[in-house]
């Protein structure tokens, strides 16, 4: 494979007068492991000598619309493989000798998995069992030997000895997130789902169920490598905020020095659009930010979370996948409620004060490539907090190299799910080192504002009696819109509740002496303003 470099500036700003926040560049460069699988939505481990351990998700790329050909067995992913990323090789070997309980969930997809120590827990899952004679979601919890069984798949031994499993149906979850903080788990968001997928609805022939958790679950693993149980179980439950699944959560540092998990965008609101909040998870509990909106990454990708400790500012990288909105050559944001697959690579910050930003990096996927994808840190210990969250101030070299991106969905068109018809798109094998470079002080990324989000156009103008004002409503919610004049003083005020899309309204001018003023409009953390003439 020819080698692209792909250059991604990161902003360079200061938060106090006397700190400012590191700069850095991180650039992708795409390698060809021979032999590795194609896969999309799965689960990984990695061993102790830096080798990764692929199992689940699946060898298709977006799944079809019919019920008869959504989610086939045959695309199922059932074998586990080994790759050495460094020595470009690949091991595989065949799950199918594994008892039936353990084999039908590995098979799955969109599971939920953390890695701790050497041992990977797998829960959950999406696909067909033979036992059942449906597809269903797994209430089933695999502990994995990640060495053990990377030796026997690299050797050819049986790998048998190296599964354990137990069943909860409060495991019983696909297309959430499993996080890990202080000696506890988090399995967060997420649904449960039996049946064939249908987009006619549940009652619809082949009718299915489909259960959001709408919780945070929190439980601990007991485990002394032979045992397994799950103790001290506790579910957090909001139906509003937390009916969210395939969606990112990332580890954090909050500004607080409090270490916990945001859970990005994900699908779906009461409209039937993505989510655009966030909500953060601690071990105290779990808080709603409804003073940020993430535009640019909805589903699933591949994501590194980046903190600047000399500046207390945390970054969270998203690398393409799909989204609701992407911004054109102009720089205005365009809704698609199709949630096309998209090439964008964005970053969400957030400052040492808490407030939280979100910028389009000036450099794309080289495809539409990377739902369903993952980061694969490398492995050193003094790169990554818990193995997880990239610790900029210890980089000391001007390059480094800190992981991977590999496999996802790689789809030959932004919106090809009313067409699907199992060609427009494929899992995918490729690898893309991922390196940060310091010390760099350009800046070559766009910040999402006022001016793109709302993209207000004020006509006519000048005007008289009155003016009409088109512009893009992100998100449901009220709207001020407020006109001053060049005194800074307030003349006239409107509020509008309005549901996301293109709007439109009329201010009435009469009562307004003839000069020059500034409209705003505001709402949901953006503000954006024009001048205004009346004669």
């Amino acid at each position: 494979m020819k080698s692209i470099y792909l250059f991604i500036v990161l902003a360079v700003s200061s938060f106090t007068a006397t700190v400012a926040q590191e700069a850095f560049d991180v650039f992708i460069e795409p390698i060809a492991i021979s032999n590795a699988p194609s896969v999309q939505s799965f689960s990984w481990g990695k061993t102790a000598d830096g080798k990764w351990v692929v199992l689940g998700g699946r060898i298709d790329g977006l799944h079809q619309r019919q019920p008869f050909a959504a989610f086939l067995p045959s695309s199922n992913n059932t074998s586990i493989s080994v790759i050495d990323p460094e020595n470009n090789q690949v091991w595989s070997a065949s799950l199918s000798g594994l008892p039936t309980s353990i084999f039908e969930q590995l098979q799955s997809t969109n599971q939920e998995f953390h890695q701790n120590g050497n041992s990977l827990y797998v829960i959950g899952g999406y696909g067909y069992s033979t036992t059942a004679s449906d597809h269903i979601t797994y209430g089933n919890l695999t502990a994995i030997d990640i060495n053990g069984v990377a030796n026997a798949v690299i050797n050819n031994a049986n790998i048998n000895s190296f599964f354990r499993q137990l069943s909860d149906t409060n495991l019983s979850v696909t297309g959430g997130h499993l996080g890990f903080l202080n000696g506890t788990y988090y399995l967060c968001g997420g649904q449960y789902f039996e049946g064939r997928y249908n987009p006619m609805g549940p009652n619809n022939g082949p009718g299915f169920i489909q259960r959001y958790t709408n919780q945070i679950r929190k439980f601990e693993v007991i485990d002394n490598g032979t045992n397994l149980s799950i103790a001290n179980y506790a579910a957090i439950t909001d139906v509003n905020e937390l009916h969210r699944r395939d969606y990112n959560m990332s580890p954090q540092i909050f500004p607080n020095g409090q270490q916990g998990f945001t859970m990005f965008s994900g699908v779906f609101n009461p409209n039937d659009l993505p989510y655009l909040n966030t909500v953060n998870v601690f071990d105290t509990g779990y808080a709603v930010n409804n003073n940020f909106n993430q535009y640019l990454s909805q589903y699933h990708s591949a994501k590194l979370p980046i903190h600047d400790n000399a500046s207390n500012t945390m970054h969270t990288l998203f690398f393409g996948g799909m989204s609701q909105y992407t911004l054109d050559a102009n720089g205005n944001l365009v809704q698609d409620n199709n949630v096309p697959f998209v090439k964008t690579i964005s970053k969400v910050t957030r400052a040492s004060n808490g407030s939280m930003t979100e910028s389009k990096l000036d450099i794309e996927m080289p495809t539409l490539l990377g739902s369903g994808a993952e980061f694969i840190p490398e492995s050193n210990a003094n790169w990554f907090l818990n193995g997880e969250i990239l610790n900029l101030n210890n980089l000391t070299a001007d390059s480094t190299m800190v992981g991977y991106i590999y496999g996802g969905i790689e789809s030959t068109a932004p919106n090809i799910f009313f067409i699907n018809n199992g060609t427009q798109s494929s899992a995918s094998n490729i690898v893309f080192k991922v390196y940060i470079v310091k010390s760099i002080t350009g800046i070559n990324e766009k910040s999402l504002s006022g001016e793109n989000v709302f993209n207000m156009n004020v006509f006519p103008n000048p005007s008289s009696e009155s003016v009409n004002l088109s512009f893009f409503i992100p998100s449901y919610g009220k709207y001020s819109f407020l006109v001053y004049n060049l005194s800074g003083q307030l003349i006239l005020t409107k509020e509008n509740t309005f549901q996301p899309g293109k709007q439109q309204i009329q201010l009435d001018l009469k009562n307004i002496s003839p000069g020059e003023y500034f409209i705003t409009i505001s709402g949901n953390t953006f503000t954006s303003q024009q001048k205004l003439i009346i004669y």
